[in-house]
């Protein structure tokens, strides 16, 4: 079965990715972290359900959205924190 593609932009960069691929695993096959620790670490999605809030970015210009919870959507812009 073909599944529908559609265009994101995670931290200005095109790509495409399923229908129905999370913002969060669009992030990690972009090969970006979610966000860096205080220390200056990558962090990624760690709970998958919105708890631990790893994966807080800005989507569509809407800072601290959980993007465990959230499907891409064509033309969707992703910047990581």
């Amino acid at each position: 079965m073909n599944q529908r593609q559609i265009p994101v932009a995670i931290n200005g960069r095109q790509m495409l990715v399923n229908e129905g691929t999370s913002v969060a695993a669009a992030v990690t096959m972009a090969g970006e972290p979610c966000r860096y620790s205080l220390h200056g670490k990558p962090r990624a999605a760690l709970c998958g359900m919105g708890v631990c809030m790893e994966c807080r970015m800005t989507i569509n210009g809407v800072p601290h959205r959980r993007a465990c919870q959230l499907l891409c959507a064509p033309g969707m812009e992703v910047v990581t924190e």
